[in-house]
C-alpha cells in the first residue's frame, strides 16, 4: 500500500511540471501571434512610407529602413517558425532553424541599432565633414557587411550550441558597450554645444546659425536613438542573462529561454511605434500611406 502511494505521488510530481510547461508553451504561442501581426503590419507601413517619401532618404534613414526590414522578417519568418517549433518540440532541425534565423534577424537588428548610434555620434562629432564621411553608398556597404557576417555567425548553432551561446553573448555585449560609449560621448558633445549656443544667443539675440540648426537636429536624432536603445536593452536583457549562463555552464536552459526569447522578438513589434512617435516626418508619411490604402480599399468595395 505504501509503495502504491509513493508511486502515485511520484507520478503526480512528474505530471504536474509537464502540465505546467505545456501551459507555458501554449501561453507563449498565444502571445507571439498578435506580436507577429504587429511586427509585419507596423514595419511594412514604415517601409512603404519611406519608399514613397524621397525626402526622408538619407544614410541614417537607410539604417532605419534596414532595421524595419529585419523586424519585418522577424514577424514574417522567425515568429511563425518559432511558434511551430514550440508546438512540435520534438524536431531538432526546426529548433536549429529557429536558433539560426533568430540569431541572424535579431543580430542584424541589434548591430543596426549600434550602427545608427555610431552614425549619430559621427554626425555630432564631425558635423561639418559628416556629409562626406557618411554617404549613402557607405551606409549600404555597412548594411551588406552586417548581413553577411551575422548570417555566417548564425550557422554556428549547427557546429556547437555552446559556441552559439558564446557568440550571442559576445555580440550583445559588444553592441551594448559600443552604444553606451557613443551615448556618453554624445551627451558630452551636446552639453558643450548647448553651452556654446547659449553664449551665442546672449551675444546676438535671435541669432539662427546653420551650424546651431544642424546641431539641434543631430541632438534630437540622438535622443530618438537613445529611446530605441533603451527599448532594446529592456527586450534583450532577460535573454542575454540566460544565454550567458548557458554559455559558461554548458547547460541548455531551453525552458528558461522560452519567454525571454519572446521578449526579444517583441522588440520588432515595438520599434515601428517608436519610429512614428519620435519622427514627425515619418509619422506623417505613415498616416498618408494608411489613408491611401484605406481609400483604395473603399474604391475596390464600391466597384464590386
Amino acid at each position: 500500500m505504501t509503495n502504491k502511494i509513493q508511486a502515485n505521488y511520484s507520478n503526480n510530481t512528474e505530471a504536474n511540471p509537464k502540465s505546467g510547461f505545456q501551459t507555458a508553451v501554449i501561453a507563449n504561442c498565444i502571445l507571439n501571434a498578435p506580436l507577429m501581426l504587429l511586427s509585419i503590419i507596423g514595419n511594412a507601413l514604415v517601409l512603404v512610407a519611406i519608399l514613397r517619401t524621397p525626402s526622408t532618404r538619407s544614410p541614417s534613414v537607410i539604417f532605419l529602413c534596414n532595421l524595419a526590414v529585419t523586424d519585418f522578417l522577424v514577424g514574417l519568418v522567425v515568429q511563425p517558425t518559432y511558434i511551430a517549433e514550440q508546438i512540435a518540440r520534438t524536431v531538432p532541425t526546426l529548433s536549429e532553424a529557429v536558433g539560426a534565423m533568430g540569431f541572424a534577424m535579431c543580430g542584424v537588428s541589434l548591430w543596426t541599432i549600434t550602427a545608427i548610434t555610431v552614425d549619430r555620434f559621427l554626425a555630432l562629432h564631425y558635423h561639418s565633414q559628416y556629409p562626406n564621411l557618411m554617404t549613402t553608398s557607405r551606409a549600404i556597404y555597412t548594411i551588406v557587411t552586417l548581413w553577411c557576417n551575422i548570417t555566417l555567425f548564425s550557422f554556428s548553432i549547427l557546429w556547437s550550441r555552446r559556441i552559439y551561446y558564446f557568440l550571442t553573448a559576445f555580440c550583445i555585449t559588444i553592441c551594448l558597450l559600443v552604444c553606451l560609449i557613443c551615448f556618453i560621448k554624445i551627451y558630452q558633445i551636446v552639453r558643450r554645444h548647448q553651452l556654446q549656443i547659449h553664449v551665442q544667443q546672449q551675444a546676438v539675440e535671435n541669432s539662427t546659425d546653420a551650424k546651431n540648426h544642424h546641431i539641434r537636429q543631430s541632438t534630437r536624432s540622438a535622443k530618438n536613438i537613445f529611446i530605441y536603445f533603451l527599448a532594446m536593452i529592456l527586450c534583450y536583457s532577460p535573454f542575454s542573462i540566460v544565454v550567458i549562463i548557458s554559455g559558461f555552464t554548458g547547460v541548455d536552459f531551453k525552458v528558461l529561454q522560452t519567454f525571454p526569447f519572446t521578449v526579444v522578438l517583441m522588440n520588432s513589434s515595438i520599434n515601428p511605434f517608436l519610429y512614428c512617435w519620435r519622427m514627425t516626418e515619418l509619422r506623417t508619411a505613415v498616416f498618408k500611406t494608411m489613408k491611401l490604402f484605406s481609400c483604395r480599399q473603399t474604391d475596390e468595395r464600391a466597384l464590386t
